[in-house]
């Protein structure tokens, strides 16, 4: 999903400091709510397995150029999941900007831009799974159409952010509806693959339920809320 530099340039990048301050901002709440009940080390040690994570999807699994930006397979809901909103966002921007500052220096231009459309969709999902997951379920208990519904979100918001950046950056021409098209299409395949691989990890963290390395992940995810 990363957006190639110059697409969004200028003036134009303001908007993106100003969206990025705000997921900050919020994933700053987010972070005292869940430290209201965890503690900072357990809080310290799921943001960087976010991190990891996050640098693993970008650098090591599949990724390709498609249209107005790069497919990769950013589990964003397994993040969730597992560690928690917070460390997840927190995660995801890390694992962003590592790969950024080492491994690909020309997106760093584009981190603000980036980290947004990463960020605010995670934001979607937490407060959807607040809706409709019922209080007296953990998420290893999640069934298929739960962590579909989440995968999706997630993915078609950050398909959603890449076509608002490139509109508005690049202007409502038919190149640009023609690339933000075949990138959407070509995303949607994520949301076939991220729900098996969410479903994957839960069956394996539950035989972590009643073990130490419990600890080691977000307290929604073995506990009702």
């Amino acid at each position: 999903m990363h957006i190639e530099p110059g697409v969004v340039d200028g003036a134009k990048m303001v908007f993106a400091y100003a969206t990025a301050a705000g997921a900050a901002t919020y994933t700053a709440k987010l972070a005292l709510n869940d430290l209201k009940g965890r503690s900072i080390g357990s809080f310290a040690l799921r943001t960087v397995f976010a991190a990891i994570g996050t640098f693993v999807f970008f650098e090591v699994l599949p990724h390709f150029a498609v249209g107005i930006s790069e497919v990769h397979f950013i589990l964003g809901t397994t993040l969730f999941l597992l560690m928690g909103a917070a460390p997840a966002a927190l995660g995801l921007a890390l694992g962003l900007l590592i790969q950024g500052a080492f491994f690909a220096p020309s997106d760093l231009p584009m981190f603000f831009v980036n980290v947004t459309t990463l960020l605010v969709p995670l934001f979607a999902i937490t407060a959807l799974a607040h809706r409709f997951i019922p209080e007296d379920k953990a998420y290893v208990d999640l069934a298929y159409a739960d962590v579909f519904k989440l995968s999706a979100m997630y993915q078609g918001g950050v398909v959603a952010w890449v076509a608002f950046w490139a509109f508005y950056g690049q202007g409502v021409g038919a190149e640009t509806f023609q690339s933000v098209l075949t990138f959407g299409a070509a995303y949607m395949l994520v949301v076939l693959i991220e729900p098996i691989a969410d479903l994957t990890v839960l069956a394996a963290a539950k035989t972590l339920r009643s073990g130490k390395l419990k600890n080691l992940f977000a307290q929604r995810l073995f506990n009702a809320a």
